[in-house]
Formats: structure tokens, sequence, C-alpha cells
């Protein structure tokens, strides 16, 4: 839990270990069906990269490929938690500077990194169940999770999750692996055909955490809200079972009774931010407004060339993401900033659809051309402004 210059302020592994340890098990699969899943996805990832290639007119740049990678709900976390202690290493070493190198520090130090993993983990095994895939885009390679080249990006697809939904929804499972794989697949072609991309929002991402000023306390603070909206908060409120609700691209397996926590309807994001911080945090939610809109796009363009029960499993997924929320889950998406995200799907995929309808693919593509030309906030669900500024402005 040490390192050089003093005590982490996250207890990494303790993180891991809860994770892991609450993590619920996934669906019942015997040994060999588990194989097969495997082997499918590895192969529908293959199939989409290059219809997702012939869709968009996106190439892999040289030199930056990246591995897929299916991995269990474990793996997952343990990918996750890489990412996150590589992302906030300058946020924590600031923080570490404020505390102080004293014995108190230290002492304090020790026992906040543990309690901040220990939350950590429990939020991460919540997540765990509910993520179909994800490019991880800042994560440190390792043996057991390879990486690019140059230390960062892979692909990872949840296999348990994967298989639960398909059968919650009672869709085909070999269209909805290679459904999933499309869209998964497009954030990989992104990050691969756009090299700059990832460079300018770890950037951005670094500006944000500079601007933070808060202490470790209250930090600390803001992720115990969102753990007891999780656990049940207050001693003495009982759980009760739930109704399915949905949570990024999986559904809510169980409810919970939840106090309201003092967040004014805002997310753990919001709670920190300075006037600077929302200037960039809008910025990046564009950008991911952009990239997870252009996924849907795609995803919708190509599944009814290759993906035969499409429209069934579009629709499905559709209701599950608009179904109504538990308690729990209605909490846990505003504390996460999770309700923000399925935004970003609607708002995202009307700028991509408006835009290709305007000036074609080709056209489309000059949103990757540089940081320039991406959309901004107002832009994303404005197209025609982003259309004048970049194919009519002066510079065009």
């Amino acid at each position: 839990m040490t390192s050089i210059g003093g005590v982490e302020m996250v207890d990494w592994k303790l993180a891991v270990t809860t994770a892991s340890r609450l993590a619920r098990p996934g669906p019942e699969i015997s040994r060999e069906e588990a194989r097969e899943v495997v082997a499918e996805l590895r192969g529908h990832a293959e199939a989409a990269e290059e219809h997702v290639r012939a869709f968009t007119g996106m190439t892999t740049a040289a030199g930056h490929d990246t591995p897929v990678l299916v991995v269990d709900r474990p793996g997952w976390i343990e990918a996750n938690v890489a990412g996150f202690r590589s992302l906030l290493k300058p946020l924590m070493t600031k923080m570490r500077a404020r505390r102080g190198n004293g014995p108190g520090g230290m002492i304090a130090g020790a026992v906040g990194g543990k309690v901040t993993g220990v939350e950590l983990g429990v939020l991460l095994s919540f997540l765990s169940s509910r993520v179909l895939g994800q490019y991880e885009t800042f994560a440190p390679a390792t043996r057991e999770l390879p990486g690019a080249p140059d230390g960062g990006g892979r692909l990872l697809l949840v296999a348990p999750n994967i298989v639960h939904v398909e059968r919650e929804l009672g869709v085909d499972p070999h269209d909805f692996r290679l459904w999933v794989c499309l869209h998964e697949e497009t954030h990989r072609t992104q990050f691969t055909a756009v090299p700059w991309l990832r460079d300018h929002l770890e950037a951005e991402i670094q500006a944000f955490l500079a601007e933070t000023d808060v202490d470790a306390g209250t930090l600390l603070e803001r992720l115990s809200d969102a753990v007891q909206a999780f656990t049940g908060g207050r001693r003495g409120e009982t759980a009760e079972p739930g109704a399915t609700g949905t949570a990024t691209d999986t559904a809510t397996e169980s409810g919970a009774h939840a106090p309201e926590r003092n967040t004014d309807g805002r997310s753990l994001v919001d709670l920190v931010q300075t006037p600077a911080q929302r200037e960039i945090l809008a910025r990046v939610t564009a950008v991911m407004s952009l990239l997870e809109g252009h996924a849907d796009y795609v995803m919708d363009g190509v599944g009814p060339q290759i993906v035969p029960s499409v429209v069934e499993i579009r629709e499905k997924f559709q209701r599950r993401r608009a179904a109504g929320a538990n308690r729990l889950d209605q909490i846990l998406r505003r504390l996460l900033g999770l309700d923000a995200k399925l935004r970003q799907y609607r708002d995202g995929e009307r700028f991509v659809r408006a835009v290709v309808e305007e000036v074609g693919m080709e056209g489309f593509n000059r949103v990757w051309t540089s940081p320039n030309t991406l959309p901004t906030a107002a832009e994303i669900t404005h197209p025609g402004e982003w259309i004048a500024r970049v194919h009519r402005g002066p510079e065009a």
C-alpha cells in the first residue's frame, strides 16, 4: 500500500480484492459453453472490425492497433482499477502533498487509503455486472491484460454480462453478441484510427483534475455517498427485491431502500467542480456524446446487413434502457452520472445522423481532423452549427 513519497491515498489492491469478493457470480454456464462464448466473441470482434471500417471509412493508423480481450467480472475490475490508478496519479500526488508527510498525516493516509479502497471496491462490484463492453483508453498494459504498444488501449468484452443480458432479453445469442461487438468495435476504431484522440482526452481529464481543490476527507465523503446509496444507507433499513432497471448497458438485479443524500440531484463529478472544471467537463461531455452516438449510429447502420434479428434486439434493448429504474438505481445513476451517459447516446446519435444526412459520411469524418473540429456541447444539440463552422466557415 505504500509508495515512494508516502502512503497511497487509495489502497488499490484492497479495492480490487473488495470488488472481486463482492461481485455477483455470472450466469450458470458449463465450461464448454463458456469456451464457445469466448471463441464466438473473439470471432465477432474480428468480423465487426471489417464491417465498421467499411461503413465508416476509418482505418487503423500504422502502429496504433490494440488488442481485444474477453474477460470475466474480476478481470474487468482489475483492468479498471489499473486505469483509475494511472489516470488519478497526479491528483493523488497533489492531495498527498497537501496532507503532509508527518506522522499524523501518514496514519490518517493509511486509514483513509483502506477506507477509500473498500468504498471504491464496493462501487466497482456494482458496476462490474452492468458493463457489456468497454474500450479502455488509459490503463497500462500488464502480462494478464495486454494493451497497445504505447501503453494504452484495449477493448474489453465482459462475457458473463453479455450472456446474462441476452438471456434476459430472450434474443438470439449469436446475433446479440455480434450486435454488441459492432458497438464496441466502433469505439476501438475511433481511437485506433484517430491517434491524437487519446492524448487529447487525457490532457482534458488531467486539466480537470489539476483544477480540483478538494481535500481527501471531502473526496472520501462523496464516495461514501454513493456507497451508502448502494448498500442501503442507514442502519436498520431493510433491503427488498427490486425491479429490473437500467444503468449503463445492463440491468439492475436487486434493489434496496436508500436514503436521499444531500446531493441536490448532482453527480459525484458535479460536487467537486470549479468554474474552470465546468468548462472542461462541457468539452469532454461533448466528445463522449460524439463517441457514444457515433457507435450507436454505426451499429444501426451495419446491423441490418449482418444481424438477422437486429430489429427485435434493438427494440428490446431500447425498452430496457428506458425502463423505470428502482429507487436504488435512480440514486446511483444520479450520483455516478449514469443518466448523463444515457443522454449522450441519444444526443450524440442525433448529431451524427443529422450531419451524415447533410454532408455524407466523408463530410462527417472531418470531425476527426483535429481537436478544433470536435463538436462543442452546443453543437451536439445543434448539428447545423457544427456544419456551418467546419464546412462553411472561413477555413473550410
